[in-house]
């Protein structure tokens, strides 16, 4: 059954053509403000990674990768979800100092999304992994970072804005940031859904950074699962926007301060996945031997989305929808890429 939502008089601000114009230079604009804003550099990386490596993201631990036997070498191959671990393993690799990191364009599939006007199984983002130095695991640090990065979303808005002037007809994203935590939100909302409390907040505050993303709250359960493995839950969260296309919150950006091995030993015994300690990756994190990192994925098509705004993922990427939601979005004069 579709979840499309089609909102009510939509039509694209921008012509097809214009559309795909768009897109690609709001991607060039963005990729160089936040290499600009966070010392990055850009590297290649893989579409997919060996299965025993303990290399994929396992995002909340129930998605299936999609997975593949290579021919030559009998390695068992997995399609990424994210770059999540690959990117820290990579600053170690390449001899990234402090202050400085990568970035990369990361392709993945993520077979059991559920789609709807957000959601694809093609995901594409900027994945970024910057090293940092072990006192720089704060909260201070990382809220200035979360304000880098909407400023260079907010800059590259405005310079969009200035080439076509049709997507000024949507109000503006502000880079005012009011910063909460889960617990906070829960507080204000305890009879509310984590996604019905994330609207009701945004909506009232606009651009929202919201932190601590993956531990139980004082109902027992977390707000999001988050995998045990690379952000501290302590030190992580989403950058939230209102999207005035769809009404509701709307999520660019999960990032944070990556696991040290103290939260790592912590996370993986609470989550119940000591199993993983055996795994490369995870063995040498709980040795010290990978460097202290904040990261995180900024959707590339989901930016595109929110600066555009288009009412439907499909308008900025080329994926594969059921014939139901094919249907909705031809008589709304929605045209899916």
């Amino acid at each position: 059954m579709s979840k499309v939502i089609i909102p009510a008089g939509y039509k694209p601000l921008l012509s097809l053509y214009d559309t795909q114009k768009a897109i690609g230079l709001n991607k060039r604009l963005f990729a160089d403000m936040l290499c600009g804003s966070l010392n990055l550099r850009r590297v290649s990386a893989p579409l997919f990674v060996d299965a025993a490596s303990g290399l994929n993201d396992d995002l909340n631990g129930v998605e299936r990768p999609v997975a593949f036997d290579m021919k030559d070498t009998g390695v068992n191959a997995q399609v990424v979800h994210s770059l999540a671990k690959w990117k820290r393993k990579a600053l170690h690799d390449y001899g990234f100092q402090p202050g400085a990191g990568l970035y990369t364009d990361m392709n993945a599939i993520r077979r059991d999304e559920e789609l709807d006007n957000l959601h694809s199984v093609y995901v594409d983002q900027w994945d970024w992994e910057k090293v940092i130095l072990k006192e720089d695991r704060t909260t201070a640090y990382l809220q200035d970072t979360v304000k880098k990065i909407v400023h260079a979303i907010c800059e590259t808005e405005k310079t969009m804005r200035a080439i076509f002037p049709q997507l000024a007809a949507r109000p503006a994203h502000d880079e005012e940031i009011t910063f909460i935590t889960t617990q906070q939100l829960e507080d204000l909302y305890p009879d509310l859904t984590p996604k019905e409390r994330e609207n009701a907040f945004v909506k009232a505050h606009g651009t929202t950074f919201l932190s601590q993303i993956g531990g139980a709250l004082k109902s027992g359960k977390p707000h999001d699962g988050r995998a045990p493995d690379y952000d501290d839950w302590e030190l992580n969260g989403d950058i939230l926007f209102w999207n005035d296309t769809l009404g509701c919150s709307y999520e660019v950006s999960s990032m944070g301060i990556r696991v040290s091995p103290e939260s790592l030993d912590k996370q993986l015994t609470i989550a119940g996945c000591d199993n993983r300690r055996v795994l490369p990756f995870h063995k040498a994190l709980l040795a010290g031997e990978l460097p202290y990192t904040i990261g995180g994925g900024i959707g590339q098509s989901r930016l595109c989305m929110l600066l555009l705004g288009v009412a439907h993922i499909g308008e900025v990427q080329c994926s594969v929808w059921d014939e139901e939601t094919v249907k909705k979005c031809k008589e709304a004069g929605i045209p899916l890429l």
